[in-house]
């Protein structure tokens, strides 16, 4: 099967979150089951800037934003044997950020992914390659079912090609003002109720929900909370009416790039078989950070987002009550100005208890992973979650608000003492959240019960393999509601 993937990030080349890793990887997990996968992105400044060697492919196309006519190039190189082609033009990708810089979003986000999917479409007749299934990814690709299936529902090139759309985070869905519409080519005529408009606005994203052949989540159980009013973020009702073309598929992750028995990046190799290694990564980190040096007494670390999706609300009411814990508190990451400010207040607080790094640096992540007992995601929502699977995989037994992949990754001793690897709690409060620390601190010091879970969740097949054949079949049912009109 040909398989073209559009995103608006891809790893290892730009990346803002999840969507870029998985955009990464199950690519290459398609092209090990023997198909011809191919990947479609932006060029932006990061791609050169991180010395990605791209060869010019001596092809150009003219696309209409904003009532110009826009000169759009097209790179291309080849990662694990999958051809990777890059939209270069400049005046909209080649700025420091993705989407925008600190100040907020670039004002100018429609035009700019207006003009990928545009060009995207532009360039595929051109390059003697016609997929079977385009997949799409988030709202900064839910232009393309809409022009497939306006402008050029009647060319007999696109006609018959099936799209499939995966949400990866609902709370992000391309909102502008309905003034964008001449500039971005769309028909004044799909500013209605079954087209691009929501409240008011234009949406990408729910252009993309309605014309989409099929559409996926990144887990089974955000596939049912993304229908509710609760979760739905005034979409429900749409995904409602598409509920038979809806598809919860967990993520998984790449197995070979995380892997401590192999990764460069920690003090100590280690495996299931062999868990001394981890005691040294455990201990190195804690000279790393100024850590009191100590085997007894567990470490909770959070690599995030700082954003209060992911929880830190909870945490930061909680921070006192935590802080009189017999624990040590890891922190990596940046985000939201009010959460950097409250862990930049505390970090000196508690001096041999306490590391708040604020940034993001993979191979600190890496260590953080290997010489952590704990991982924390205490998450309001979390469309699947990579941390809580990397942690797994590292030994680091997830502690998680029980919802969207989370919910479906981690199993508490309270549900299945035998399937355990980790420890949940439903609701999003303080004292849940307690609670829960409180249960798995007494697990931590019953070592034998410990070992036992963190091994299970080592061994765990968390790869791609199973997902991929998954999306497989979803093609294919894509192809099938196409040819049936």
């Amino acid at each position: 099967m040909r398989i073209l993937f559009i995103s608006s990030e891809v790893t290892p080349f730009a990346k803002t979150g999840g969507l870029a890793d998985v955009a990464g990887a199950l690519p290459r997990a398609l092209k090990r089951l023997g198909h011809d996968v191919r990947i479609l992105l932006p060029y932006y400044q990061c791609v050169e800037e991180r010395g990605f060697q791209t060869e010019k492919i001596p092809l150009s196309a003219e696309v209409s934003i904003g009532g110009e006519s826009r000169r759009t190039l097209l790179r291309r190189l080849e990662m694990d044997e999958i051809p990777v082609y890059f939209i270069d033009h400049r005046p909209y990708f080649y700025r420091e950020g993705l989407y925008g810089s600190p100040a907020g979003d670039y004002p100018d986000n429609a035009q700019r992914f207006a003009l990928f999917c545009r060009a995207a479409l532009a360039f595929l007749p051109k390059l003697d390659w016609r997929p079977d299934v385009v997949h799409l990814h988030d709202w900064q690709t839910g232009l393309v079912p809409v022009l497939l299936r306006s402008g050029l529902r009647n060319d007999p090139f696109f006609s018959g090609l099936a799209t499939v759309l995966t949400i990866h985070n609902l709370g992000y869905q391309g909102l502008f003002p309905p003034e964008i519409l001449p500039a971005i080519g769309v028909d004044r005529s799909l500013f209605s109720i079954d087209g691009v408009e929501f409240y008011g606005k234009v949406s990408f994203l729910k252009g993309g929900l309605v014309f989409s052949d099929l559409l996926t989540t990144v887990s089974p159980t955000y596939c049912s909370e993304i229908q509710t009013p609760q979760m739905g973020f005034g979409l429900d009702g749409v995904l409602r009416a598409r509920t038979a073309d809806l598809f919860g598929v967990l993520n998984g992750i790449d197995t070979e790039q995380w892997n401590p028995a192999l990764d460069a990046a920690i003090v100590s190799a280690y495996s299931p078989a062999d868990l001394r290694g981890k005691g040294r990564n455990k201990r190195a980190l804690q000279k790393e950070l100024a850590l009191t040096p100590s085997s007894s007494v567990p470490i909770v670390s959070m690599v995030t987002r700082l954003d209060t999706q992911k929880g830190l609300d909870l945490v930061q009411e909680a921070w006192e009550a935590l802080m009189q814990r017999n624990l040590q508190f890891v922190l990596l990451g940046s985000g939201e100005e009010k959460h950097t400010r409250f862990f930049a207040t505390v970090r000196n607080r508690h001096p041999g208890k306490v590391s708040i790094n604020l940034g993001f640096d993979d191979a600190l992540a890496r260590r953080i992973y290997s010489g952590s007992d704990l991982f924390l995601m205490p998450s309001h929502y979390e469309p699947c979650g990579l941390g809580q699977l990397i942690a797994l995989r590292y030994g680091a037994l997830p502690l998680v608000r029980a919802t969207g992949g989370l919910a479906d990754t981690i199993v508490d001793p309270l549900q299945d003492a035998a399937r355990a690897n980790g420890f949940a709690f439903a609701d999003a409060s303080v004292k849940t959240l307690l609670s829960t620390a409180d249960r798995a601190l007494v697990r931590y010091a019953d070592r034998r019960n410990w070992l036992k879970m963190v091994r299970r969740g080592m061994s765990q097949d968390i790869s791609w393999k199973n997902s991929a054949q998954r999306y497989l079949e979803l093609y294919v049912r894509a192809q099938e509601k196409r040819r049936d009109g």
